[in-house]
């Protein structure tokens, strides 16, 4: 039966009937999406979508297996149904987009096991013009108490195979590895989100959104073209342990007919709760430096010594750089006790609170406000969250008492290496994505936030929405970074970012820190890092955070004072965001305007191959002329050759429809500033 929604405000209606419910159908708003949801013949549970009548997902099972409990997966009739829609629009503080529209028609049925002491559950689910979300709700009931989940049996059964770009999940390098394309078919075990494109165009992207309080959620292909969560493991047996009443993350799928309305689609945020902060004005969005990339090209180190990296004398100069070239932080890492021998996947020394004897923190927030720059502090836990939180509030009012109102978290061990309390006051080791790390990072976020602090952590767990519920969680890592530059084999090759738009960027900001100027990695007698140097500008409008890095050494960036003046003018926050253009894996161009004036920055980014790309700009004020700045690959750029530093810086008028031809190098880009005449 087909379910008639309202189009404004909020509307629900509850019937509730002894006898079971016939299958139901909701749709989206503009009515191409179309989702059935029911229990078959042997009452399990399933759901399908299909999109301008075509399958997307065919039958897809859902249920649970439990440790200690018969599991929920048949023997259920529908036995309740609720509908609901809403369109609203709310407003981020800071994000791609200032202005989210929430607009979405909502189904909700409640499955009662056919026993003498049932069970239920609720499958709620919405659908938006861009995609579909579900969750799990378990009810407080008299038959079932503690949910002890051994695994989801989410199904995702593709109606027909499709191409995929994935990164393997359960693997000892997290979330760091470069993207593989291959048949959905041959997809094995893989992160979210994981981004597929049909035969016909049509674009799928899988993850999840609220990721509170549970274990993360890998895709599992189990045969053919059926996927099914696998629940990050954890060492108590049950991957997930929750008293009712309490309800899942939602399972999301983005559907687009094209690349570009994946990207622009707000499904996981809109999924999440509202704001719980309030105000956060408190964030700044912008620009920092730091005491970071000399380490990776091992000039000098973390650890205390000769070759100490963070001293007083380092961090002043670069607070003199930050001043001098109008970059609001700058990030000193190395500079608390912990960092001499073994910390990585350790972490048992460190000391959140006590600095290295040659860096005087007091001297050095002293030093930075008197010049107008604040320092961003830093928390690598060596994977060990037990020492960590039992540092927590002390090493946030520390920061806080000194004006440091950003950190960046670290938590480098590899994967199930993470050591937490085992709740006897011993250790257990547990995954970066496991259900006890979930409660980790939500615990760091809401400590910082009570202290006015932002957090920004690397090697995280993954980000699935929830800055919209803590807006002070801005930005993370998540995957593979600049950092993979100075000393990966391989570096990150030219496909990694076109191909990342579309798969890990779409999960919320990303923390990429880009600007290596130099395009050299560690030992590099000449330019080894496959870029142009308009490349890496276009890293500032193509991967979105609302704090960005300059990675690169001062001297370095000093030393291109073209690239480094887009550097400086670039925003780290928008009013509003375009795809003009781009293909999974192959290229990706991008337009936001600047939240704090009418500006315009454009982005381009292209892959292994040389490419021209003609933008119309339909985007622009109709009664305004513009003028535009290009800072573009040069005649002789090449990405992957000799002269990577070759670019051009133009200017030009253009208006509303007008167009621009751009060509970028091979690995290489562009970048484009448009700006009212007379401003």
């Amino acid at each position: 039966m087909r379910i008639p929604f309202g189009t404004l405000a909020y509307i629900g209606a509850l019937a509730s009937f002894a006898a079971p419910v016939a299958a139901e159908t909701v749709t989206s708003p503009d009515g191409r999406i179309s989702v059935e949801l029911d229990a078959d013949g042997e009452g399990i549970p399933f759901y399908s979508v299909t999109r301008d009548g075509k399958p997307i997902i065919a039958k897809s099972n859902l249920g649970f297996n439990f440790i200690d409990a018969d599991p929920m997966r048949r023997n259920f009739a529908v036995v309740a149904s609720t509908t609901a829609s809403a369109d609203d629009t709310w407003e981020q503080p800071w994000g791609e987009s200032r202005f989210v529209r929430d607009h979405h028609n909502e189904l909700a049925l409640t499955f009662e096991e056919k026993d003498d002491t049932p069970r239920q559950i609720t499958v709620r689910l919405r659908v938006f013009d861009d995609g579909v979300g579900f969750r799990y709700e378990f009810p407080e009931q008299d038959h079932f108490k503690t949910a002890n989940i051994a695994e989801e049996l989410t199904e995702f059964n593709l109606a027909e195979d499709a191409t995929a770009w994935w990164i393997q999940a359960g693997d000892w390098n997290r979330y760091e590895y470069l993207y593989t394309e291959t048949p959905a078919s041959a997809v094995s075990t893989a992160h979210t989100p994981i981004t597929m494109r049909f035969a016909d165009g049509t674009h799928v992207s899988f993850h999840e959104a609220a990721l509170v309080d549970y274990s993360g959620m890998w895709l599992r292909r189990m045969q053919g073209t059926n996927f099914r969560a696998q629940l990050a493991p954890s060492p108590r047996g049950p991957k997930v342990v929750r008293d009712t009443p309490f309800h899942t993350p939602w399972r999301s799928i983005r559907i687009s007919g094209d690349a570009a309305g994946l990207y622009e689609s707000n499904l996981e945020l809109n999924l999440n709760e509202p704001n719980r902060l309030g105000d956060v004005s408190w964030f700044t969005p912008h620009k920092y430096i730091g005491i970071w990339w000399e380490m990776h090209l091992d000039d000098s180190s973390w650890a205390s010594g000769e070759k100490h990296g963070a001293t007083t004398e380092n961090a002043k100069k670069y607070i003199d750089f930050a001043a001098e070239h109008g970059f609001r932080g700058v990030l000193i890492e190395g500079w608390n006790k912990g960092w001499d021998g073994n910390w990585f996947g350790n972490g048992r020394e460190f000391s959140f609170t006590e600095a290295y004897p040659d860096f005087d923190i007091e001297e050095v927030t002293r030093y930075g406000a008197e010049k107008g720059v604040r320092l961003i502090g830093h928390h690598e836990t060596g994977g060990n969250i037990k020492v960590y939180e039992e540092q927590l509030e002390e090493a946030m009012a520390l920061y806080e008492r000194l004006g440091v109102d950003a950190v960046k978290s670290g938590y480098v061990a590899d994967a199930g290496g993470i050591i937490a309390d085992d709740g006897k006051g011993g250790e257990t080791f547990i995954w970066h994505d496991g259900q006890e790390n979930a409660r980790h990072h939500l615990k760091v976020v809401e400590v910082a936030a009570r202290h006015r602090i932002a957090v920004n952590p690397h090697e995280p767990i993954k980000d699935t929405g929830l800055r919209r519920t803590y807006p002070n969680w801005v930005s993370r890592e998540g995957a593979r970074g600049a950092e993979y530059d100075a000393w990966g084999s391989p570096k990150n090759q030219p496909d990694h970012v076109p191909t990342m738009v579309w798969t890990r960027l779409l999960s919320g900001p990303m923390d990429y820190t880009p600007g290596v100027f130099s395009l050299e990695g560690r030992g590099a007698e000449k330019a080894d890092i496959p870029s142009t140097l308009a490349r890496q500008l276009a890293f500032y409008v193509v991967i979105y955070s609302p704090i960005q890095m300059a990675a690169d050494l001062p001297e370095n960036l000093a030393k291109y004072p073209a690239a480094l003046d887009f550097v400086k003018a670039v925003p780290a926050d928008w009013d509003q965001t375009h795809v003009l253009a781009g293909s999974v894996g192959e290229y990706a161009v991008i337009a936001r305007q600047d939240r704090g004036s009418d500006a315009w920055y454009i982005g381009g980014v292209t892959d292994e191959n040389a490419r021209d790309v003609s933008l119309t700009l339909d985007f622009l004020d109709p009664d305004a002329e513009y003028v535009a700045k290009i800072w573009a690959d040069g005649a002789s750029a090449d990405g992957l050759g000799e002269d990577r530093h070759a670019m051009t810086v133009t200017t030009r008028k253009l208006r509303k429809g007008g167009t621009l031809d751009l060509h970028m190098a091979r690995a290489g880009g562009f970048t484009v500033q448009l700006v009212r005449s007379g401003e």
